[in-house]
C-alpha cells in the first residue's frame, strides 16, 4: 500500500514538473523595455523583442505597427530582462558563421568587455534529467549559452574548452586569475561565473 501511494505521489510531482516546464516562457519570446541603435544613427526606444536564431530584432513603440530589423541594420540593442532582473546588451559584430570565411553581422550578447571580450549566444537544447521522485528520467528544453571570446583585433572564436585552456590564453595574469577563481569557487560553465572571471582578468590591465 505504501509503495502504491509512493508511486502515485511521485507521478503527481512528475506531472507538476512537466507542466511547469511546458508553461515556461523564454526571454526571446517576451517584449522587453529597451532601445535599438540603427546603423543609420537613429535610436528607437520602446519595447524590444529579439531572435538570435534569425538574427532579428523587433521594435514596438506601442503607437504604430511593429518594425523588424536584421543584424545588418543594427549597431546594438539594449534591453532590461525581467526574467533575469538585469540589463543586457547585444551588438551586431562581423562573424564567419558555418565554418566559412565570409563575414556577416551576427548578434552577440556582450557579457564582459576589455582586453578579452566575452560574448554569448543563447539557444534551446533538449537535456535529460533524472527525477528524484520518480524512478527514471525525463527530457526537457533548457536555455543554454554558447560562449565566444573576442580579442583586441576583433577576432571572434567560439570557446568550448575548460578552465586550463582559458588560463592558458591569459599569459602572465593566469596565476592571479586562477587564484581568484579558486577563492570565489567560480566555474566557467556558469555564465555569471565566466563573466566574473573575464572581468577580473580585464581589470588587471
Amino acid at each position: 500500500m505504501k509503495e502504491v501511494t509512493g508511486r502515485v505521489i511521485a507521478g503527481v510531482i512528475f506531472s507538476f514538473i512537466v507542466t511547469a516546464v511546458q508553461a515556461q516562457e523564454w526571454p526571446f519570446e517576451l517584449w522587453h523595455e529597451g532601445k535599438i541603435v540603427l546603423v543609420s544613427g537613429d535610436t528607437l526606444k520602446g519595447l524590444v523583442k529579439y531572435d538570435l536564431e534569425q538574427d532579428l530584432v523587433q521594435f514596438n513603440d506601442q503607437k504604430e505597427s511593429i518594425a523588424a530589423y536584421t543584424s545588418r541594420k543594427v549597431l546594438f540593442f539594449e534591453i532590461f530582462d525581467n526574467t533575469q532582473s538585469r540589463y543586457r546588451n547585444f551588438f551586431a559584430l562581423p562573424y564567419a558563421a558555418n565554418n566559412t570565411n565570409y563575414l556577416t553581422p551576427v548578434f552577440f550578447e556582450l557579457l564582459a568587455d576589455g582586453k578579452m571580450a566575452l560574448l554569448a549566444r543563447e539557444a534551446l537544447e533538449y537535456r535529460t534529467f533524472s527525477c528524484p521522485y520518480y524512478y527514471g528520467s525525463y527530457t526537457r528544453l533548457v536555455l543554454v549559452y554558447k560562449f565566444l571570446l573576442m580579442d583586441e583585433k576583433g577576432n571572434i572564436n567560439q570557446f568550448t574548452g575548460k578552465t586550463g585552456e582559458l588560463l592558458g590564453m591569459m599569459g602572465r595574469q593566469a596565476n592571479d586569475v586562477d587564484q581568484y577563481m579558486r577563492k570565489n569557487r567560480l566555474k566557467i560553465e556558469d555564465p555569471t561565473d565566466f563573466t566574473r572571471t573575464v572581468a577580473y582578468y580585464n581589470s588587471l590591465f
